[in-house]
């Protein structure tokens, strides 16, 4: 019978509504007339109408008008209450002052109090007996699909745990069976029929309850308080789910589509950075800007962030042409105020486009962040890599002196220290030719920023992963050894536009990228917190196994941000100031004269002995995989 009501439309839902409104007012007005006179009270002649045709008459209009049908009767809350309150008070008035002038009397008055106390008391306990028994319906309802149903703990109790909860009181996907939550005082109460929990009971509870996810519901929370209740959920196989921070979720109010997974930012609980107004505005604000690379993962990303800060032109050059419609396309819906932006088409190592550009615009500020990284592809393409990294940049620098622009920051990488590769290597060499020009030109403030893994690249290991978990394993992980430092691209490029700020000519800016992760941790910590099982020899039956494939060419097991220990700190904590050797320019200029020639005759070997000699910390871990050399 529920059921069949349930599934009435809205509109004859609320003809019923009314219908049983008319009839508990008619009631409550004998009643009310019954309690005043002390016997049952049978209506004659006019009062007929005064006690069943009236009431309703007055009621609907006003019941109506103060939009009392428009709750939903399984959601009623505070303000439908409210409303019933104001509503029923409005009738009890009106219809008083009616009866009062066609049965005038002392009694009137108390009348009107046995009549509103009456009519509130049914209208407002028929909605809340209706609610009781639709909830009792649907606690029936989800018990019967509790075995399809994901039963489900909440970690947290707070306003949002509690708003979560009510959300998920109403969902067939879910099946709360408990709270979780660190406070004492609350460990042990009940909150809407569940039990709180302190966590120590939790691998009771997610072995005795079946537990298939854990939502985390605290979205005041640090990135740190985070990672250490990731940490402690791990070992239990079970798929965690998280609520956003404050300032993310839709008028502060938790809904069930709020919840996510937990991106890589929330496992590795890295300190928030550092944002200063004034160092983001110094070399951007009213000014034109170039970024190279613009359709990159870190160029698309100085892109969004510059044009933010208001610069007067932003120039985005660009290889890749797709790269190039999509950051344009991206960057036109964001731009308020309707700043120029130049998307021109071409390579680093066209030297007449690359001055031509450079000639035609007034350049302020330059941010050059185009270059090949991924190590096994330059491994493998070693001329075309060297040519690119090196020579691209070289004519990059050539181009802003030679212009007068302002300021040129160099994207660098922690591979370039004590490089084993030639991506490495080569970008050790671009470092190399900006030291050197900053010795012998004060026009141009040439610097370099030089940081770790970015979250979310082309190259990150984060989606692969995920992307293996997804279509079941297995993760394939170079070595177990293996570790690197990890920075989200935001992160980065915030660091990258206040060190350009922060530095001098000639400087080495190294970022903070906090402890280096063990990739074979993160692998393993990701499959937890996805809810399934590490499949290896003491768990033949889990769920992903992770396959050490061995170390790419070039590769290495650790990388480094320094190569000497002359640093100095800065105003931002996670900005150091490093003074690197270099060789001068005189003796690099002949060098690098020889490594072009070299790259033209495409000799390979040659190439690398050249590269050896400008960058000595340089030891190559392969042999020399160029396709094209190889092909000779």
């Amino acid at each position: 019978m529920i059921d069949l009501l349930l599934k009435l439309p809205r509109k004859i839902k609320q003809i019923i509504m009314i219908f049983v409104d008319c009839l508990i007012i008619i009631f409550t007005n004998i009643i009310s007339f019954s309690v005043l006179t002390g016997n049952i009270y049978l209506p004659e002649g006019f009062l007929i109408w005064l006690t069943f045709v009236a009431p309703p008459l007055i009621a609907v209009p006003v019941f109506l008008t103060l939009g009392m049908y428009h709750s939903v009767l399984r959601y009623i809350g505070f303000n439908a209450i409210w409303t019933i309150i104001k509503a029923v008070s409005i009738f009890a008035i009106i219809w008083s002052f009616i009866s009062y002038v066609y049965t005038p009397g002392p009694a009137q008055l108390s009348i009107f109090f046995i009549n509103w106390s009456l009519t509130l008391l049914a209208i407002g306990g028929f909605r809340i007996f209706s609610l009781w028994v639709l909830s009792f319906n649907g606690n029936r309802a989800k018990l019967n699909i509790a075995n399809d149903a994901k039963r489900v703990l909440i970690y947290g109790s707070g306003v949002a745990g509690i708003q979560l909860l009510s959300a998920l009181e109403h969902s067939l996907e879910y099946y709360p069976l408990g709270l979780i939550d660190d406070s004492r005082e609350l460990q042990g109460v009940n909150i809407k029929g569940l039990k709180v929990y302190s966590f120590e009971e939790v691998s009771e509870i997610i072995n005795t309850f079946n537990i298939d996810e854990v939502l985390i519901a605290i979205p005041s929370a640090s990135r740190a308080v985070k990672t250490a209740i990731f940490d402690n959920l791990e070992p239990f196989s079970v798929l965690v789910k998280i609520l956003p921070g404050v300032s993310e979720l839709a008028e502060g109010k938790v809904s069930i589509e709020d919840l996510r997974e937990p991106n890589i930012k929330d496992l590795l609980g890295r300190k928030s950075v550092i944002f200063d107004k004034n160092l983001m505005d110094r070399d951007i604000l009213n000014k034109t800007i170039l970024i190279t690379g613009a359709g990159g993962s870190i160029g698309s990303e100085l892109c969004r962030q510059i044009l933010l800060l208001k610069p007067k032109i932003v120039i985005l050059y660009e290889v890749s042409e797709i790269s190039l419609y999509n950051i344009e396309l991206e960057l036109a819906k964001i731009n308020s105020h309707e700043i120029k932006i130049y998307p021109l088409l071409g390579s680093i190592n066209n030297n007449n486009l690359v001055k031509q550009i450079f000639n035609l615009f007034s350049i302020d500020t330059v941010y050059h962040a185009a270059a090949y990284k991924h190590v096994p592809i330059v491994e493998y393409n070693n001329a075309v890599g060297i040519e690119n990294n090196i020579f691209g940049t070289l004519n990059c620098v050539q181009a802003a002196v030679s212009s007068n622009v302002k300021k040129f920051i160099l994207i660098s990488t922690d591979k370039a220290v004590n490089p084993t590769n030639t991506m490495g290597a080569s970008k050790r060499c671009a470092e190399q030719i900006l030291q050197s020009y900053s010795a012998i030109q004060n026009e141009t403030n040439l610097s370099i920023v030089r940081f770790g893994n970015v979250l979310g690249s082309s190259g990150s290991v984060i989606p692969l992963f995920k992307n293996q978990i997804k279509d079941g394993g297995p993760i394939t992980v170079t070595h177990p050894e293996v570790i690197r430092f990890f920075m989200t691209i935001p992160e980065a490029v915030s660091l990258v536009i206040q060190s350009g700020s922060l530095s001098s000519n000639g400087d080495v800016c190294v970022l903070d990228m906090g402890k280096p992760i063990r990739i074979d941790d993160l692998a393993k910590r990701m499959i937890r917190l996805s809810g399934l099982e590490i499949k290896d020899k003491l768990n033949p039956n889990g769920d992903i196994e992770i396959k050490y494939v061995g170390l790419r060419p070039g590769e290495k097991l650790y990388e480094e941000l320094l190569i000497t220990n002359n640093v100095t700190k800065t105003s931002n904590p996670l900005i150091m100031r490093a003074r690197e050797e270099f060789m001068e320019w005189d003796k690099l200029n002949p060098i690098l004269d020889q490594l072009k020639k070299s790259i033209k005759e495409g000799d390979s070997k040659k190439a690398r002995d050249l590269l050896i000699k400008i960058v000595p910390e340089y030891k190559p871990e392969a042999k020399i995989n160029d396709l094209l050399y190889n092909a000779r």
